[in-house]
């Protein structure tokens, strides 16, 4: 079998439809792909919705039914039985183009390449904004979600991803990244992202964003001394970036303790920011905001970041 396709659903009755069908129209053969449907503890009609797709495409589609237990452990599950030669994930919530899969497997199994990735859209309402997958040009700079990849199968080996916690996506895919001897890209937006639905990452809760540090530190132990430099970029760009934009806008109460605890998280590791090469390579832009959010100043980088195309 060529691909699974790894969809985690918690309480999406009203989106998984739309999800699936994208998925199903994929120009594959069916003996060549499978789509592994993990209900998380769903307490809406996902279930029902599920078994109408299961009971309609019983050579193609598979159920596994568990207790809540997050994206990850609902991922792990799957990844436990699947039988393709490459792995694939979306959100149930979101769906993709009706070539995808078939793109990336056929870019993947023309440069035997160990991960392809492709762009993907932001949808919001009636507005959709090409993300894109690799915003610094880096292979590793891929690191976050996976829903836009593809990986081999063989390269996953027993990796899995940490269960409980936030930032899953990311430790998954930058230890592959890493890992990964070849990793192709299709310059395409192929992935519909619905940022308008609520999802753990977009809510108020600030704590739990620190466990991108928890995530952080397990990614390092895998880099090891080789990956310094990988892991000096994932610091700067998604705690001292990324993390700290985003538990600033929130409303929080605990937002200004956890700013702080990421910030001393980050000067813990690079002391000496304008030191580190890492950040000397990144864009002036890039820098302007890292420096502000190092120095305390997040509010003057949350100012500036106001204007979409700063970064």
């Amino acid at each position: 079998m060529k691909i699974s396709i790894i969809v985690p659903v918690y309480n999406t009755a009203g989106y998984i439809e739309q999800c699936v069908n994208s998925l199903l129209a994929q120009p594959i053969p069916d003996d060549d792909f499978e789509i592994l449907l993990v209900n998380d503890g769903s307490t809406d009609q996902s279930l029902d919705v599920m078994q109408r797709f299961l009971i309609e495409n019983p050579d193609i589609i598979e159920i596994i039914d568990t207790e809540n237990g997050g994206q990850g452990h609902a991922r792990n599950l799957a990844l436990d039985v699947a039988q393709g030669d490459y792995i694939g994930f979306a959100d149930s919530d979101d769906w993709v183009a009706d070539d995808m899969y078939a793109r990336l497997l056929g870019v993947a199994e023309e440069s035997d390449a160990d991960i392809a990735v492709c762009n993907a859209y932001s949808v919001s309402g009636t507005e959709m904004t090409v993300m894109n997958a690799r915003p610094q040009g880096t292979d590793i700079s891929a690191a976050g979600s996976v829903w836009n990849k593809i990986f081999r199968r063989s390269l996953i080996g027993s990796i899995r991803f940490p269960e409980g916690v936030w930032y899953e996506d990311f430790a998954f895919s930058a230890k592959l990244l890493l890992l990964s001897q070849k990793t192709v890209f299709l310059d395409e937006p192929l992935y519909y992202y619905r940022a308008s639905h609520p999802s753990t990452m977009r809510n108020q809760n600030a704590v739990k964003n620190l466990d991108i540090l928890t995530v952080m530190d397990e990614v390092a132990a895998f880099a090891g001394e080789k990956g310094k430099d990988a892991v000096e970029f994932f610091i700067i760009n998604h705690i001292l970036v990324d993390a700290i934009k985003r538990v600033n806008l929130q409303n929080s109460l605990d937002k200004k303790k956890v700013i702080r605890t990421l910030r001393d998280y980050v000067k813990t590791h690079i002391p000496d920011l304008d030191a580190c090469e890492t950040y000397q390579a990144e864009t002036r832009n890039r820098r302007i905001i890292m420096k502000l959010n190092y120095k305390g100043q997040e509010n003057i980088s949350q100012i500036i970041l106001k204007a979409k195309s700063f970064l």
